[in-house]
C-alpha cells in the first residue's frame, strides 16, 4: 500500500484543519519607540514601516494596536540628554517613565504595558551599565541603578519590566527592590539568552545609540548554546516570570531547548535586522515578503514561543483576525 501524505495538503482548508502551529494576535508584542522632544513621528531609514513616536503619536498608534488585538506593546525611550551614568532612566520625568505613565493612564489594563529596562539608550556611551575607571561595565553598581530603573517603571505604570542588560543577578536586583516596595505583582521578563548579534543594528538608529565598543562581555558569544541554559536557570531561581530569547530566528535551536526545560512562559524577539533583511530583500523582489513574514514568525511560534515581540505585530494581527 502507497502512504500519500498529500492528501492532507490538497486544499487551504484542509491545511489549516491540520496545522498544528496556530499565530494568534494575542502571542505578539509590538515593540514601540518614543523620542524626546519630537512633535510628530519619523520613519526610521533601516526599519521601512517602523517609526521614532512623539509622545502624542505613541499613544494614537499603541491605541491602534490595542484594537488589532495584539497582547501587548514594549516601549523604549530615546532621551535628548545623555550623561555617564543613563540618569533620563530613573528620573521620574525622564521620556520612557513619562510615556508609561501617559499609556497606562490612556489604556489601563486593556493591553500588557511593557518596559524596557536597560541603561544604553540613556548612557553618552551607549553601554547597558555603567562603566568603571577602566572603561569596563560595572556589574554591580549597574544593579543598583536597575533595582531603580525597577521602581521608577512599576509606579510609572509598566505591568512587566524587560530587563535587557545581560547583567549577573538582575532578575534578583529588581525584585528584591520592588518586594520592598510593595510592587508585588509587577512582572519580570528577562531577557535570559541575548546574544551578541549583528542584527541590532537597525535598532541604534530607532534610540539613536551612543555606543562605543561593542556588549561582547556580557551579551552571549553566538557560538555558544549550553550558556543559555546556565543563564535560563538563573534567572528562573531569582524569580522571573518570563523568560526571552533574542535574537529570535539564528537561535531557534537555543528557543527550542529552552521551551522544552522550563515551565514559564518564553518569549523571543523578532530584532531589528530581521526585520531589516525582510523588507530589504522584499523590496528587491528577491522573495515575497509577505509570505515571508508569516513564514518567519511561524517557525518562532514553531520553535516553542509563546509569546513574539515583532514590529510586525498590528500588520500581522490585522491579517490573523481577518481569518479567524
Amino acid at each position: 500500500m502507497e502512504h500519500r501524505p498529500r492528501r492532507l495538503r490538497q486544499t487551504p482548508a484542509v491545511r489549516r484543519l491540520v496545522a498544528q502551529t496556530r499565530l494568534h494576535p494575542a502571542d505578539l508584542v509590538l515593540p514601540m519607540f518614543v523620542k524626546e522632544g519630537l512633535t510628530d513621528a519619523v520613519p526610521l531609514a533601516s526599519m521601512p514601516g517602523v517609526l521614532q513616536h512623539s509622545l502624542d503619536s505613541l499613544v494614537v498608534a499603541a491605541r491602534d494596536a490595542v484594537a488589532a488585538g495584539v497582547g501587548g506593546l514594549m516601549i523604549y525611550g530615546v532621551p535628548e540628554h545623555r550623561d555617564e551614568i543613563g540618569s533620563g532612566a530613573t528620573d521620574p520625568d525622564g521620556i520612557l517613565n513619562v510615556a508609561l505613565r501617559r499609556l497606562r493612564d490612556e489604556l489601563g489594563d486593556s493591553t500588557v504595558l511593557m518596559s524596557d529596562l536597560c541603561l544604553d539608550e540613556f548612557t553618552s556611551h551607549g553601554h547597558c551599565g555603567v562603566l568603571d575607571d577602566r572603561g569596563r561595565v560595572d556589574n554591580d553598581a549597574t544593579l543598583e541603578l536597575y533595582a531603580q530603573m525597577a521602581l521608577a517603571q512599576a509606579r510609572a505604570g509598566a505591568h512587566v519590566l524587560g530587563l535587557s542588560g545581560m547583567m549577573d543577578g538582575q532578575v534578583a536586583a529588581c525584585r528584591a527592590a520592588l518586594e520592598e516596595a510593595g510592587f508585588t505583582d509587577t512582572i519580570i521578563l528577562a531577557y535570559a539568552a541575548k546574544y551578541a548579534s549583528a542584527a541590532y543594528g537597525p535598532f541604534r538608529e530607532a534610540v539613536d545609540s551612543a555606543l562605543q565598543g561593542d556588549r561582547a562581555t556580557y551579551q552571549q558569544d553566538p557560538a555558544n548554546f549550553t550558556e543559555s541554559l546556565r543563564e535560563v536557570s538563573l534567572d528562573l531561581a531569582q524569580d522571573a516570570d518570563i523568560v526571552m530569547i533574542k535574537p529570535a530566528l539564528p537561535y531557534l535551536d537555543v528557543l527550542h531547548a529552552v521551551a522544552g526545560e522550563v515551565d514559564v512562559p518564553v518569549a523571543a524577539y523578532q530584532v531589528s535586522g530581521e526585520l531589516a533583511m525582510i523588507e530589504a530583500a522584499g523590496a528587491n523582489g528577491w522573495i515575497d515578503r509577505d509570505r515571508m513574514m508569516l513564514e518567519t514568525l511561524t517557525s518562532i511560534k514553531r520553535a516553542g514561543a509563546s509569546i513574539i515581540l515583532t514590529y510586525y505585530a498590528v500588520e500581522v494581527a490585522t491579517i490573523l483576525r481577518a481569518t479567524i
